[in-house]
């Protein structure tokens, strides 16, 4: 162990914990100092004196690595490193390092959760529950249901969580097809997931889930133009990132039937404002969850042992598992 004892600031410990991770390993690597939650004005005094800072979404900038002149590390306990200013932290010779692949499993199976629950409307029914003793006959037809068995799931993003989709959904009888995007592989690794483009890609998938990384390209990829290329009845997945969304064009496309319904687990705003369009009373078809998709406890265990070897790595000298810069 480095010699004195390191010094580890955790600023947002209860974005991972809900009082079931045990976090003895990593308080094992050296002095552990953990903040449920780190508000702007309080980050300076709290990393005064770290050695190694954890953050998964408390913003670290040029000034909060300024105030702690002992700083080495910076561990993003995430995969998107969107929240630390990667070129100071290269300026003052500072490495930063995430953990990747942790949620994989977590994220295909709220897909489906999303998903099966738009094809059946067990959402809608579940909360109608005592309306059922007033049905005339044994059962409810007020919602519609269709089985997914023989449609087609459409992915945009064929990594490891768009690829195990994939796979979910031909074991549900899916066809696959696959977005095919500049920079992406002229075909698909799978010779039965073929790539298409936009827009014979949205004329054809029934459903379609977005695993895409945000770039410029990508941001408001489901736009109003776009949509309206989509199958009528289509359903729409997103558990990437928010602003791959024109959030007001699908509020319109919901709300005109077009669309048979969405599945959303991020928004461009996180959390949303109170008024925000997808958070409206009108809209049935729509399931919105609090970016809960990676977040199983499997996943949040996965996620520390990343963390663990990154931070014991850095300490002693050793080439990082996951490095960003």
């Amino acid at each position: 162990m480095p010699d004195p004892t390191p010094r580890l600031v955790f600023l947002d410990r209860s974005t991972l914990d809900a009082g079931d991770i045990d976090f003895s390993s990593l308080a094992s690597l050296g002095d552990l100092v953990c903040h449920d939650t780190t508000l702007p004005q309080d980050r300076a005094a709290r990393v005064a004196g770290a050695s190694v800072i954890l953050t998964n979404k408390v913003l670290v900038d040029a000034a909060v690595m300024d105030a702690a002149p002992d700083l080495r590390f910076i561990q993003v306990v995430a995969t998107g490193t969107n929240n630390v200013d990667l070129d100071a932290a290269r300026a003052r010779g500072i490495a930063v390092g995430n953990v990747s692949g942790y949620s994989t499993h977590s994220v295909a199976q709220h897909v489906f959760t999303l998903l099966l629950n738009l094809a059946t409307n067990v959402h809608r029914y579940a909360q109608e529950a005592p309306l059922w003793a007033q049905s005339p006959h044994f059962t409810r037809l007020d919602y519609p249901m269709t089985e997914l068995s023989g449609r087609t799931l459409g992915i945009v993003g064929l990594g490891a969580i768009g690829s195990a989709v994939a796979k979910i959904g031909e074991a549900l009888g899916m066809e696959i097809i696959v977005l095919a995007r500049e920079g992406s592989p002229a075909s698909s690794s799978t010779p039965s997931w073929p790539r298409l483009q936009l827009a014979e890609f949205l004329a054809r998938a029934d459903a379609v889930t977005l695993h895409c990384p945000l770039t410029e390209a990508t941001r408001h990829l489901i736009n109003a133009k776009n949509l309206a290329l989509m199958k009528p009845g289509a359903f729409l997945i997103n558990t990437g990132r928010g602003p791959l969304v024109n959030e007001l064009a699908l509020a319109e496309a919901l709300r005109s039937g077009h669309l048979g319904g969405a599945g959303l687990d991020v928004l461009a705003v996180e959390p949303p404002p109170a008024d925000h369009p997808l958070l409206a009373t009108d809209l049935p078809n729509l399931i919105v969850t609090p970016h809960t998709a990676w977040a199983t406890r499997e996943a949040r265990r996965r996620l520390l042992d990343g963390v663990v070897a990154n931070v014991k790595a850095h300490l002693y000298g050793q080439p990082l598992p996951w490095k960003v810069a």
